[in-house]
């Protein structure tokens, strides 16, 4: 077996997740053995390119994959409770209490039609069954939790009438509702300026200092793993390719992959070293296999400079580069 992350290690454990579109032959698989765990109060990131499976993996998780794909392998255990063994009515309690996500885009996931406290006490109200002034009372204090000025005005007012930083904090509030044991953020900075996604980050990382929130962070942005993340899984294809602590991985990255990712990152010391107006960033060749493409070999071998003959031939497997580091590279995770 692979020399992988102990499932039971924490909070989540995802274990050997595969997920595929369409069925019999022509069934292509989205996600291939995805296993990671996340420990209690951490932040871990799942880093990748688009079409690499991050928010596949979160959708998975809270079990809202669209009707085409399904789960064809693996566990997802939460508290020792797999996940993909509950029944439909067991999730729908189970989102929001236990679990909870931050959607990318806030305006398409608010209800455009409700009042920003309908939105907060819904929640509430479903999973903590209480009064409606309990929960019109609990919708204030989220507010200011999640530091929304005028918080008792932003109650009635509707989705088109805030700024996206502001929906955003709406969507964080939704989140820690139910004080969840885990809360899934998937780009949660994206469609918003730099100042704000600067607030953001900072409050995300407030939530999680005071409340013990474990933070599952989907993101392409390694400026932002850097100021949020303890640990970080890098997955390419499909598959995970990484995972090691923070500081570990942006100083030695043990998968091609990965050390592409990093290189392409722009870092004004060499600029200002180089001291010319523009340098060109590092970029990697070729593109992402589609879904549907079988590769007997590591799916990164096309792509990589250092792929030698049995990189095309057998995948590798996870291994232990050091310790709390895995990564899976003939080449650069050799045993």
């Amino acid at each position: 077996m692979a020399d992988v992350e102990s499932p039971m290690a924490g909070l989540l454990a995802v274990e050997d997740l595969t997920v595929a579109f369409g069925r019999g032959s022509s069934a292509a698989a989205a996600l291939r053995d995805v296993s990671f765990a996340l420990r209690r109060g951490e932040t871990l990131a799942l880093v990748g390119e688009s079409g690499s499976g991050k928010s596949l993996t979160a959708l998975s998780i809270m079990g809202l994959l669209p009707t085409e794909g399904q789960v064809s392998a693996g566990r997802v255990l939460l508290g020792g409770d797999d996940l993909l063994r509950k029944s439909r009515d067991d999730m729908i309690r189970t989102r929001g209490s236990r679990v909870s996500m931050v959607f990318q885009e806030p305006m398409t996931s608010l209800n455009p039609v409700l009042t920003i406290g309908r939105q907060l006490t819904e929640g509430l109200q479903f999973h903590r069954k209480v009064s409606r002034a309990a929960a019109d009372a609990r919708a204030l204090d989220l507010l200011r939790l999640v530091g929304m000025t005028n918080p008792e005005a932003r109650l009635k007012q509707y989705p088109h009438q805030l700024s996206g930083g502001m929906r955003q904090r709406v969507m964080i509030a939704m989140a820690l509702a139910c004080e969840p044991d885990l809360i899934i953020a998937d780009e949660p900075t994206t469609a918003l300026d730099v100042s704000i996604q600067a607030q953001i980050i900072d409050l995300l990382l407030d939530i999680k200092e005071r409340l013990g929130t474990s933070i599952l962070l989907i993101t392409h942005d390694l400026g932002v793993v850097a100021e949020m993340a303890d640990r970080i899984a890098v997955l390419y294809a499909g598959r995970v390719v990484e995972i090691a602590d923070c500081l570990q991985l942006f100083d030695a990255p043990r998968h091609p992959y990965t050390e592409g990712l990093l290189a392409a990152v722009p870092r004004l010391d060499l600029l200002v070293a180089d001291g010319a107006d523009r340098i060109r960033l590092a970029e990697l060749p070729g593109s992402v296999p589609s879904p549907g493409e079988r590769l007997s070999g590591c799916p990164f071998a096309p792509r990589c400079s250092l792929a030698i003959e049995r990189c095309s031939a057998e995948m590798p497997p996870m291994r232990t580069v050091a310790e709390g580091h895995t990564a899976a590279c003939w080449v650069r995770a050799a045993a």
